[in-house]
């Protein structure tokens, strides 16, 4: 079974190298995408890089372990957090992007925004990628600019919003929901112009941990609609309160659960820790090389 879904995996996304401004990005080996969040309240390292320099020896920690992609947050999308308006977080992004952006010049920086101006602005500013958790939907116009600005876009799932997305979330299928959610995405996205799409089904996100563990489990029907799939389950509750534990002490589940989708298919880990993600790929990897030798 394992064979069967690394035999998948490459044939589906052999061709999935993305240009991100210029610089490639080739999934067809998956990739580590490196958290920074430069916000004072986000669930795992909220406060800890509100500095440029703190901000820039994280991202330089994180390109040394293998991060290939590296994503800067500015807005804290935990449950319940509150938003801090447009003008508080382009205050917070341009300075920190331009700082590593002049240091770390071959990077590929992705920006966590779901608004068409910011967007517009971190892409003039030297983004390359940009990850919407509305996934379109939080103000009419993103799709068209992400369309005119041609980087890749990354459409997350998510039932409401960070504010309320907690407060009792239902599905009667919530794979078929999702799946159902990306078509609409997709199709709307390609009518717009958006050339480069990656998904990301919002693990934590208007979900329970039920909701969570199904869609695992079912990550293969996403992978079927062909697109490259991100999975964000670095720390989350899922995996602190199925363990009885907390953030902080998350990193084995997030690693096995990591290794988990990576060998469902998915070939983005967006994680808080990147050298133990970039070794769950290696490993893995190395596993899929020799089961296609047999």
């Amino acid at each position: 079974m394992v064979k069967a879904n690394f035999h998948n995996f490459a044939k589906k996304n052999s061709l999935s190298v993305f240009n991100c401004n210029g610089k490639l990005l080739d999934l067809s080996v998956p990739a580590v995408m490196g958290i920074l969040n430069i916000t004072p309240d986000s669930f795992f390292d909220g406060g800890k890089y509100l500095s440029t320099s703190s901000q820039l020896k994280q991202v330089e920690r994180m390109l040394e372990e293998g991060a290939g992609i590296i994503d800067i947050g500015a807005v804290s999308t935990r449950p319940g957090a509150v938003e801090p308006g447009q003008s508080g977080e382009l205050q917070r992004l341009l300075p920190s992007l331009k700082a590593i952006r002049y240091n770390f010049p071959s990077a590929i920086l992705s920006i966590d925004t779901y608004r068409p101006l910011i967007a517009r602005a971190v892409v003039e500013e030297g983004a390359d990628m940009i990850n919407d958790i509305y996934g379109g939907r939080f103000e009419t116009g993103m799709m068209e600019t992400i369309a005119s600005l041609q980087v890749p876009y990354i459409i997350m799932h998510m039932k409401g919003t960070p504010l309320n997305m907690q407060e009792s979330p239902s599905y009667s299928d919530v794979v078929a929901e999702v799946c159902y959610f990306f078509e609409k995405q997709i199709t709307e996205a390609r009518q717009k112009g958006v050339k480069m799409i990656i998904l990301d089904p919002g693990f934590g996100f208007g979900k329970s941990v039920e909701h969570n563990y199904q869609l695992l489990s079912g990550l293969e029907r996403l992978i079927s609609l062909e697109m490259p799939v991100l999975v964000g389950l670095s720390r989350k509750s899922m995996i602190y309160k199925v363990l009885g534990t907390s953030p902080g002490n998350a990193l084995n589940g997030s690693t096995v659960l990591q290794a988990i989708a990576l060998i469902k298919g998915a070939c983005i880990l967006r994680s808080h820790d990147v050298k133990e993600a970039v070794e769950a790929v290696k490993l893995l990897e190395t596993m899929k090389k020799y089961s296609n030798e047999q």
